[in-house]
């Protein structure tokens, strides 16, 4: 049998939902932003982050990926106003 049957594959890493970069062992940045700077400004900084993904989506060759960021950034805008319903 070939050896490549045998070699575990990689999953290919999420780039949206759960980069590496921004986790620090089970911290989240987004998660530790909230603990420093409150609610109130990680709103701003989520609808902030919505914007820029979608003003440079065009020009980095990752349409879809930016895009999909933006989308996440606004979900997150989303679940956080939800938590004060």
């Amino acid at each position: 049998m070939p050896k490549e049957m045998f070699v575990a594959r990689e999953e290919p890493k999420d780039m949206v939902n759960s980069p590496e970069h921004y986790q620090a062992g089970d911290l989240s940045c987004i998660d530790v932003m909230l603990k420093l700077f409150g609610k109130t400004m990680v709103l701003a900084f989520c609808l902030l982050n919505s914007f820029k993904y979608i003003f440079r989506c065009f020009k980095k060759g990752k349409t879809k990926e930016d895009l999909a960021k933006s989308r996440w950034y606004m979900d997150k805008y989303l679940e956080l106003l939800e938590d004060e319903e």
